[in-house]
C-alpha cells in the first residue's frame, strides 16, 4: 500500500510528513522514571510525526545528553519541553552545587512542618518502606535560563513550553533558526501566549492528562482557534486515534499534540504497572487534582487521592508539592501497593484497549484520519 498522504500547514511549518506530535511527558524530578524518554521521540519523529522530549525533570546537562542522544538516532525534526511557570523564570536561576545529589528523604525536611510529618506519620501508620530516591540539583525547573540556553545553543528544531509563557525567549530562538510553541488550557492565555509571538499554540481541554484547565476541548478548540488567530493553533485533550485527530482538524486545528495515547506505548517510559492502569481504565477513572505538582493536573485515580482530601493539607507552590508527592509516591511504589500508584493520564484513556508501538500508534491514526475524510464522510454526509 502507497503511504498515506496526510498534510497541513503544521508539516510545512515543521518539517514533518504527519500533523501529530507527541506531548512532552517529563520525567519525575526524583528518581528515573520517565513520560517520553528518547525511545519515543526518536520512534515518533521516524514514523512521520515529531516526537517531544519532555525535559522538566532533568538537570541541565543530562537533558543537553538527552538532545545529543536524539540527534544521533535520527536526522528527522524533534522537539524539547520545559515547564516555565512566572515564578521560576521571574527568580531566575537558582544556585546549585554541581554534582550535587540528595536522598529525597532529607531534601523533604526542608518542606512545612504540616506536610513533613504527614508523610513521616503516613509512613509509620502503614509500614511504608524507607525512600531511596535521590533528588539532583540543577534540575531545568530551578535553572529555566540555562536550560533554554542550551535548548538555543544545540538548535532544537521546536522548543515547547508546558507551563508558562515562552514569549521571552521567542527572540533569541527565531534567530537560532527554530520554532517556539506554548501550551494554553482557556482561551486568556490562549491569546497572551499568541501574542507573544510564538509561532503555534496548543489549546489542552479539560480532558487531558497531566496539568490541564477547566474548559471542555470541543468547547475550548474553535474559540481558542479564533482568538490565536493568526498563529496556528494545535489541539490537545481528548485525543487518541484518527477520529480525534480530524476533529481536530474540522475546528481550524493544523494538527494534535497527544499525550496518554503515546505514554502507553512500547517505548512510552510509564512503569509497567502504569500502562496497565491506562489499558485498564475507563472514561471516568482519572481525576484532577492539585496532589501532584500544586497545579491542576489529571492522573489515574488511585488511593493515594484520597489520602490527600483527607489530609486537609493545601496544596504547596510549585515545585515544592512535586517533592511532597514524589515522597509518598516512592514509598508506595517500593512498598508495591498498586492500588496507591497512576500515572498522568487523560480521559481518553477509556479508549486505549493495548499497548502498542510509537510507529503503529502513528500510522493507525493517520489511516483512520485519511479514511474518514476521503470515503467516510462523502458517504455519510450530503452538502450541495
Amino acid at each position: 500500500m502507497a503511504k498515506r498522504v496526510l498534510r497541513t500547514k503544521l508539516c510545512d511549518m515543521l518539517g514533518i510528513d504527519y500533523p501529530i506530535l507527541s506531548a512532552g511527558m517529563g520525567p519525575s524530578l526524583v528518581g528515573e522514571k520517565t513520560g517520553a524518554p528518547v525511545e519515543l521521540v526518536v520512534a515518533v519523529s521516524e514514523a512521520g510525526g515529531m516526537g517531544v522530549l519532555g525535559a522538566a525533570g532533568f538537570t541541565v546537562e543530562a537533558m543537553q545528553e538527552k538532545i545529543r542522544e536524539i540527534k544521533k538516532l535520527t536526522g528527522k525534526p524533534f522537539g524539547v519541553d520545559l515547564l516555565l511557570p512566572s515564578q521560576t523564570v521571574e527568580a531566575g536561576d537558582q544556585p546549585f552545587k554541581e554534582g550535587g545529589e540528595y536522598p529525597l528523604s532529607e531534601i523533604i525536611k526542608s518542606l512545612p512542618k504540616t506536610h513533613y510529618e504527614f508523610i513521616l506519620k503516613l509512613k509509620e501508620e502503614m509500614g511504608l518502606p524507607d525512600m531511596q530516591a535521590t533528588y539532583k540539583e540543577g534540575s531545568t525547573v530551578t535553572r529555566p535560563h540555562a536550560a533554554v540556553k542550551v535548548c538555543i545553543e544545540e538548535r532544537v528544531p521546536l522548543f515547547c513550553s508546558g507551563l508558562g509563557n515562552p514569549g521571552f525567549m521567542v527572540e533569541d530562538a527565531h534567530r537560532a533558526g527554530m520554532k517556539v510553541l506554548g501550551i494554553a488550557g482557556n482561551t486568556k492565555n490562549v491569546a497572551r501566549i499568541a501574542r507573544s509571538g510564538v509561532d503555534l499554540v496548543v489549546a489542552q481541554g479539560h480532558e487531558g492528562g497531566g496539568h490541564t484547565g477547566r474548559v471542555g476541548s470541543m468547547a475550548l478548540w474553535p474559540q481558542a482557534v479564533d482568538i490565536a488567530a493568526p498563529t496556528p493553533l494545535l489541539a490537545a485533550g481528548g485525543i487518541g486515534d484518527g477520529r480525534g485527530l480530524v476533529a481536530a482538524l474540522a475546528v481550524g486545528c493544523i494538527g494534535v499534540w497527544v499525550g496518554t495515547r503515546f505514554l502507553a506505548s512500547e517505548e512510552g517510559g510509564a512503569l509497567p504497572i502504569h500502562k496497565e492502569n491506562i489499558v485498564a481504565a475507563t472514561d471516568e477513572d482519572t481525576r484532577r487534582t492539585y496532589l501532584y505538582t500544586g497545579k491542576t493536573s489529571r492522573a489515574i485515580y488511585n488511593q493515594m487521592h484520597d489520602i490527600w482530601e483527607r489530609s486537609g493539607l493545601k496544596a504547596l507552590p510549585f515545585p515544592q508539592q512535586v517533592l511532597f508527592a514524589s515522597a509518598l509516591a516512592e514509598m508506595f511504589n517500593r512498598a508495591e501497593k498498586k492500588e496507591f500508584m497512576g500515572p498522568f493520564s487523560g480521559q481518553i484513556s477509556g479508549l486505549i484497549k493495548e499497548i502498542k508501538p510509537a510507529a503503529q500508534i502513528v500510522a493507525e491514526m493517520v489511516e483512520e484520519a485519511a479514511d474518514i475524510l476521503t470515503r467516510k464522510l462523502p458517504q455519510t454526509v450530503e452538502v450541495k
